[in-house]
């Protein structure tokens, strides 16, 4: 499995990347819970809300912004 990291984007927003730095989502703030948001990318680059290799993961909650854990919830591809 490969492990998935965090960028921070701001104190409510964490970038989610696989380890070749490609973007695979955002771990977002809401209340008190941390929900991952998917994305992909159609063919010019254009962001696709909830697309994305995690798309089946998408609204997956957290309770804080932990790389190991989200990548165990999230099942990090290989």
């Amino acid at each position: 499995m490969t492990s998935l990291t965090l960028r921070l984007v701001n104190s409510n927003v964490h970038s989610v990347h696989l380890i070749d730095g490609t973007h695979v989502g955002n771990l977002k703030r809401i209340g008190a819970i941390w929900k991952f948001k998917a994305v992909g990318y159609d063919v010019n680059g254009d962001v696709l809300p909830g697309d994305g290799p995690f798309t089946d993961r998408h609204n997956a909650q957290f309770n804080e912004p932990d790389a190991q854990q989200v990548s165990a919830t999230l099942g990090a591809l290989s």
